[in-house]
């Protein structure tokens, strides 16, 4: 199925795809890849696609119609075979079964079976075993429906596709399914080897060997038997060597014909002249040359002498070292020297060949070796006895089938097919009969010899007949079994799994599907799991050697840690009338996929596993089940178990029946007995219960020879808890050292205390074992232990141990916390649900309140008696408000990290909760601040709630309560802004939140000194609060993005006539200082306002209107007289924007001059006294206005020297006085909108009067002003790409470093800095486009993308410049000029704001040249791409926001405001 993409930059793309059936489901998307961005015509990338990626939806399994969960599965598995005449025996054993509540029956296959009467062994895949089931499918059919309906069973199936009987019939007709020497002529050594062994173990007698082993000394003798009659004879090295007389015949005849190729790369890069140094090469040269340039047949082994030299690279060899052949025989070698010499290079070349066969011989011999001694001598082993021809040496590694008039049409090479087997350690995606292995000849196999290896090849176009038939017995299984079990999962190749998989679930769609996967690595384990959609893994408690080993398998089962963060979302919580009218306040909830282990099927033991009787000690049978039981995945066990047979059940040679107490009569929970089928009943019932429920939270503690699990409900808290004492060897009679148990807020009582005894006297295994009709488990019985002591404390239960509790008891106990109903579903829908309703009257003010305010805000707003929350161990929260607990708790949700120091400290106590809910209580108190009273009302009242919890409950609780609150403050506050980021992607959200960060009320300063209104801060933390909070530029840079495209357009006029009231000398404050002493510095500060009051108008709706509004001003208009705030003339004069907008045109018109006001270490400890003398001026043949000298610093780049060690004090680092790129823009921007708005009627001015500078003179309006702009600005500022054209503008050849780009700065005071590369340009290009020839812009663009762009901000200089110095550090005071004191600030640390200005330069001048629809879209997604790295700092960063700027290569800058 296909889906296409559309782009859209508007949204984030989403695909919706309903899935309704379960399996794995794989996609990728096919996608042309966006090319580097050019100036120049890009070849489009080849389309490509992603790595191929998979969603597994797990079954709905069902029990007579009622829904079961996986979880909830206690799985019982059944060797066939040895459960008696069908149907009365199994009905019997069913019903016993059913009666100790285990819910699902494994069986081993039921086909018919092989010679060898394995199940595994299956003759026939299409065929049930005819003994058993006469019927055939219709027994079968009947069987699966009696299970379920009689007994509450369902059945699971092992499948098995890896290998058929040797005896299969089909084979015969098909010797193609399997691997032979003509389907895998890589394995002919290995069947050679193979023939050889079978032969020299039938001659063993004859040869002078034994034929029964006693001893090493016997086997000794027989491997030397092998070394010399079957190694030896077999000559096995020629599959390894080239054939020395072939190939020196071979390569001599090419030489002596002229046949002659040279091979890629030549000899070894010598040339043509170089080759006279060939003839000096070493015989080991020569050689390495021939293998690596000229070796044939070195894929994979083959046929004997499969390698070989390639005669015309042999023959280009020949030619170097001895000339061309002379056909006269006069001058020319002999060609019998020449065929000699080269016989000692072939031979040298064999060296490596037959060192590498010398090794894989001592490998098969230290093989055999361990197999026989294995097989045969070692008292764990088989110990078969006699060597004959029904019982060889070793076992044969080939199935060879019988010549006969099915079989004679074949190749007879075909007829010997390889048998199936397993190797240690073996890498699960190898093929290890296929031809990049050599197991079978190194005999590393351990083979099954009655099953025949299948070869899929990979597609059913490789074995049609293997796949189609397979096929059709994956289809029969599903027909009938609800689930799978998957045989040796691991080597089943992926794409057959996938295959037969898919054809299963076409029957039924929700087939359960378990595999036996040991690969050995969790990523190869996921791998199979995610591709064929795996259910669950079969684990195995058996495997588990220690108490410590079993208590980390019942950890990695268990569950998710007890206390367990929440991670499913409400994503909607209003009341909605029901179809019967009354109201609907079901919760809408986004359940989320936990991060977890591969879903298990842990098995206490399997039909593989030798019991606890011969592993450990039988008393453990009964604790490990409990163990097992506890665990919160699907549980299984196997006929034998709960019985205590002695010993594992031989599948393949047992010939007696299954016997059980539970099959006899009604299972009970009670003492006596024979067995654990009582016990196991109530764990079974447990299990299911709790897996049906949702006990999905455990805590597991190991001590000692005991484990202790407690496994809860995550909402109701109820839950039980087992104490399990361990029985492995060793352990004795003893209680052993176990300390009393404290549940903490929870209380307990006790459900059963027992114990296990076995008999395990020998006479009692040996009358056991030595029943000849039946299995039966050894005597046992089960006893109560008494004595438990439960002390049910106030705060705690204390649990004690009796002295009596040997090895091999348990005790179960139920649990649950006081006032449990509460911890329901009640409590989570309590303090999940009211958020939105409480936080919807709050203002964007109030929510800046509730979300954020940094430390600095929070101690001014309450008069220094508050700051920001500090967690104990971790350090102070960035935010007073939910952002600052949400940006901790996000990761710790996500990561499930319970020891996390802000868990810690809410389990120590609930300060963190008074914080929260006193600090907006406060707050609601204050004027203004009535929409705080609602969630300072939620928040009391949920945390009033949850205050009731045990203490390990807490972070759950408190994260529930942050996350629901956080959310609907943040969601209400987009609502509160424009519908483009309503409808906006979550980036542009994550933006647009920022302006609610930056936007605050605070106590020590305002936009006015006589009233406290919200203001813009420059930057969090640093310039939060006082006269440092509100700076001029810095507020007209951001009002754009923060007020204007959020749709605060309130905030955004509010500012814009707060420093128009303020404006003195033609210019706006840089630092506004609520306008009692604003400074007046910063010459570029006036053009930002300009361009903001411009961008006003035509964004806001009816937006012009405000240059009629009339402001007071705090200095009289046209007079640079200061005075105080206080003083009577401040605010007695009013003027309207137009007026103000005129004022700073004419003023600087005019020219300025001007001494800063308080002048001096006062007003600047930095600052040299020159630089408080501001001169600003036009230079009226350009047009142009410059200003500033090399004393201060009037632009955004104002960093003042201030090291006196380095001798920088009151020395710019970056002056930038003349005419600045970015000035010169806003300027004309600002011409050519007053000049449009005068021409419409719409601006009462038309120009400006130039003359003395006291406004007298002649009239020169605006377009004039503009076009003197417009006709010198390439000249001024371009520097050609071509030398050549230096001419055509305003350049120094001498200065230029760097070509095709615009100068940074006009006629400074000094010159070298006009010429460097600095981002300001691209201000200019977004506000006045139309200074810039279009193809010099976009050139001029990609050098700064390719040179300044970092992954956030923009280097704020060349790295090519002698002074880059990208590393700030403001703290730094060296003999550096350079970087003492930061004076690096703006000399290549890398800048955000800029990145915004650049990418609408970019976009603008990269659509000019975009004709069709498909380059207009490449043009936006160069912008998105360039934006990657700015939405991955929003996310990652605890302020939410966007550091102001950082290191090289967007590194973290400590110093950066954040």
């Amino acid at each position: 199925m296909e889906y296409k993409l559309h782009p859209d930059f508007n949204r984030v793309l989403e695909i919706s795809i309903p899935i309704h059936v379960a399996g794995a489901f794989a996609f990728y998307t096919t996608f042309t890849a966006l090319p580097a961005f050019s100036t120049l015509a890009v070849e489009p990338p080849s389309p490509t696609r992603t790595p191929t990626h998979y969603v597994d939806v797990s079954p709905r399994i069902t029990l007579n119609g009622v829904p079961l969960r996986q979880d909830a599965l206690s799985t019982f598995s059944i060797i066939s075979k040895f459960m008696g005449n069908y149907p009365a025996e199994w009905d019997r054993h069913f019903r016993g079964i059913g009666q100790r509540g285990y819910n699902m029956i494994h069986f081993t296959p039921l086909m018919e079976r092989g010679e060898s009467n394995s199940p595994y062994s299956i003759h026939n895949q299409l065929t049930f075993d005819p003994i058993c089931f006469p019927g055939g499918e219709k027994d079968i059919a009947n069987l699966a429906s009696r299970m379920e309906e009689e007994h509450g069973l369902l059945a699971l199936t092992d499948i098995v596709w890896n290998h058929t009987a040797n005896n299969s019939q089909w084979l015969q007709e098909h010797p193609e399914a399997g691997y032979n020497v003509v389907t895998a002529p890589w394995l002919e050594s290995a069947l050679e080897l193979d023939t050889a062994l079978l032969k020299f173990s039938k001659n063993l007698k004859t040869l002078g060997f034994p034929t029964m082993l006693t001893d090493i000394k016997d086997l000794l003798r027989i491997m030397e038997g092998i070394k010399l009659h079957v190694i030896g004879g077999l000559s096995l090295w020629q599959f390894y060597v080239v054939h020395v007389g072939r190939d020196a015949d071979a390569t001599v005849e090419a030489w002596m014909a002229g046949n002659i190729a040279l091979p890629e790369g030549g000899f070894d890069g010598a040339g043509v002249g170089g080759l006279e140094g060939v003839k000096e090469w070493s015989l080991q040269q020569k050689a390495q040359f021939l293998r690596q340039k000229g070796l044939l047949g070195n894929d994979r082994l083959g046929e004997r002498f499969r390698r070989r030299i390639d005669p015309e690279i042999g023959a280009a060899l020949l030619a170097v070292l001895f000339g061309r052949y002379d056909r006269g025989g006069l001058s020319g070698p002999d060609e019998a020297a020449v065929r000699s010499a080269y016989i000692k290079i072939l031979d040298e070349v064999n060296l490596p060949y037959y060192k590498e066969y010398d090794a894989e011989s001592s490998e098969i011999l230290e093989q055999i070796f361990n197999r026989v001694k294995y097989m045969r001598l070692d008292d764990h082993g088989p110990e078969l006895g006699a060597i004959n021809e029904q019982n060889p040496l070793t076992e044969t590694y080939f199935t060879r089938l019988p010549v006969n008039a099915k079989t004679k049409k074949f190749d007879r090479r075909s007829l010997a097919l390889v048998n199936n087997g397993w190797i240690w350690n073996a890498d699960a995606m190898v093929d290890h009969a296929g031809p990049g292995s050599r197991a079978y000849l190194r005999r590393e196999v351990i083979v099954w010899g009655d099953c025949v290896k299948l070869r899929y090849g990979n597609s059913p176009k490789d074995n049609p007949f293997l796949w189609k038939h397979m096929a059709e017995y994956t289809r029969l299984m599903a027909k009938y079994f609800a689930g799978f079990r998957i045989d040796n999962c691991h080597s089943t190749p992926l794409a057959v799994g996938e295959h037969l998989l898919d054809e299963a679930r076409k029957v039924r769609p929700n087939l359960l599907v378990c595999a036996e996967l040991f690969t050995g690595s969790e990523a190869t384990d996921y791998l199979f799991v995610k591709r064929l959609g795996l259910s669950c893994l079969i684990r195995e408690a058996m495997q588990a050697w220690s108490t410590r080993e079993l208590s980390r398998l019942v950890h990695r089962h268990g569950g998710r840690p007890v206390g367990s963060f929440e991670v499913d979302e409400v994503v909607h919580h209003s009341p909605r009338p029901s179809s019967e009218g009354r109201e609907n306040n079901k919760r809408e909830i986004v359940e989320t996929v936990k991060e977890c282990p591969v879903h298990a099927l842990f098995m206490d033991c399997t039909h593989d596993n030798e019991p606890p009787t011969q592993k450990r000690d039988a008393r453990d049978t009964l604790p490990n089940a409990a163990l097992i039981s506890m665990c919160a995945c699907a549980t299984g066990s196997v006929m034998g178990y709960d019985e205590i047979y002695p010993k594992l059940v031989d599948l393949v040679n047992e010939t007696r029946f299954y016997t059980s107490p539970s099959s006899d009569g009604e299972v009970k929970l009670e003492t006596g007995g024979s067995g654990i089928g009582g016990i196991k009943k109530l764990l079974n019932q447990i299990h299911k219960q709790m897996g049906q429920d949702g006990y999905g939270e455990t805590h597991v503690h190991h001590e000692g020879e005991y484990i202790t699990v407690h496994r809860v409900h995550p909402k109701s808290r109820k839950g039980y808890f087992l104490i399990a004492h361990t029985a492995f060897p060793g352990y004795g009679v003893h209680r052993g050292g176990f300390h009393p148990v404290h549940l903490a807020d929870t209380k307990a009582k006790i459900v059963g205390s027992w114990t296990l005894e076995v008999d395990v006297s020998e006479g009692a295994k040996l009358e056991v074992l030595n029943d000849k009709e039946a299995l039966r488990g050894l005597p046992s019985s089960i006893l109560d232990v008494p004595g438990f002591a439960v002390d049910l404390g106030e705060k705690e239960t204390t649990i004690t141990v009796p002295q009596e509790f040997p090895p091999g008891s348990i005790a179960l106990f139920e649990t649950w916390i006081p006032g449990s109903q509460q911890h329901a579903d009640g409590l989570d829908e309590f303090v999940t649900t009211g958020a939105k309703e409480a936080f919807e009257h709050a203002n964007l003010v109030d929510l800046n309140s509730i979300l954020y305010r940094c430390g600095a805000e929070e101690m001014d707003f309450s008069d220094g008696k508050d700051g920001v929350y500090i967690i104990p161990n971790f350090g102070p929260l960035v935010y007073a408000g939910l952002q600052g607990w949400w940006s901790v708790l996000r990761d710790v949700i996500k990561k499930n990290d319970l020891a996390h120091p802000l868990c810690q400290h809410l389990r120590e106590g609930q300060w963190a909760l008074d914080y929260t809910v006193t600090r907006l209580e406060r707050i609601s108190k204050q004027s203004d601040s009535e929409g705080l009273q609602m969630p300072a009302e939620w928040l009391k009242l949920r945390f009033s709630a949850i205050r009731k919890v045990p203490s390990f409950l807490l972070p759950r609780y408190f994260a529930l309560v942050i996350r629901t609150a956080y959310n609907a403050a943040w969601n209400h506050g987009l609502s509160l802004m424009g519908e483009d980021v309503r409808s906006g992607q979550g980036f542009q959200k994550k933006l647009a939140m920022v302006s609610i960060q930056q936007t605050s009320t605070v106590k020590s300063t305002s936009l006015y000194p006589g009233r406290t209104v919200p203001c813009l801060a420059a930057g969090l933390p640093h310039f939060s609060v006082g006269w440092a909070r509100c700076w001029g530029r810095d507020v007209f840079i951001s009002l754009r993005g923060l007020f204007l495209g959020t749709g605060r357009y309130a905030d955004a006029k509010e500012h814009i006539l707060a420093f128009a009231s303020v404006l003195k000398h033609g210019m706006i404050p840089n630092l506004l200082d609520r306008g009692r002493k604003p400074r007046f510095n910063s010459r570029d500060s006036i053009w930002f306002f300009l361009q903001s009051i411009q961008d006003y108008t035509k964004i806001v709706p009816d937006g012009l209107e405000i240059i009629k509004e009339s402001v007071p001003r705090r200095f009289l208009p046209y007079d640079d007289t200061w005075f105080e705030f206080d003083d009577p003339r401040s605010y007695s004069t009013r003027s309207t924007i137009e007026d103000i907008i005129q004022e700073a045109l004419q003023r600087h018109a005019s020219g300025i001059s001007f001494r800063e006001a308080n002048a001096g270490p006062g007003l600047d400890m930095q600052m040299k006294s020159e630089g408080f003398q501001i001169d600003i001026k036009v230079d009226w043949e350009t047009g142009i206005i410059f200003g500033g000298n090399q004393f201060n610093c009037g632009t955004w780049m104002d960093k003042m020297g201030e090291s006196e060690r380095a001798g920088t004090k009151g020395i710019p680092a970056t002056p930038r006085d003349g005419a600045a790129i970015e000035i010169t823009g806003m300027l004309y921007s600002a011409l050519v909108w007053v000049e449009e708005l005068a021409k419409q009627g719409k601006y009462k001015y038309s120009g400006v009067k130039v003359g003395d500078g006291d406004g007298s003179g002649a009239l020169l309006t605006f377009k004039d002003w503009a076009s003197k702009i417009e006709r010198n600005f390439e000249w001024a500022y371009y520097i050609p790409l071509d030398a050549n054209e230096d001419g055509r503008y305003d350049v120094n050849s001498k200065m230029v470093s760097r070509r095709g780009i615009y100068k940074d700065i006009y006629r400074s005071g000094r010159e070298c800095e006009d010429y460097q590369l600095r981002p300001n340009f691209a201000i200019a290009m977004c506000v006045a486009s139309r200074l810039f020839e279009p193809v010099k812009a976009l050139h001029a663009l990609s050098v700064a993308d390719s040179v300044l762009l970092g992954p956030t901000g923009m280097a704020t200089l060349d790295p090519e410049d002698s002074n880059y110095r990208p590393y700030y550090n403001n703290s730094e005071d060296s003999d550096s000029p350079a970087t003492s004191k930061g004076r690096s600030y703006h000399q290549g640390p890398e800048w955000l704001w800029l990145t915004g200005f650049y990418l609408r330069a970019l976009l603008r001048f990269d659509l000019m040249r975009r004709k069709t629809p498909e380059e207009r879209i490449e043009s936006f997604q160069q912008i998105t791409r360039r934006l990657k790295g700015c939405a991955k700092a929003i996310d990652e960063s605890p302020w939410a926001g966007l550091a102001e700027l950082t290191n090289k290569k967007g590194a973290f800058c400590p110093d950066s405001v954040s």
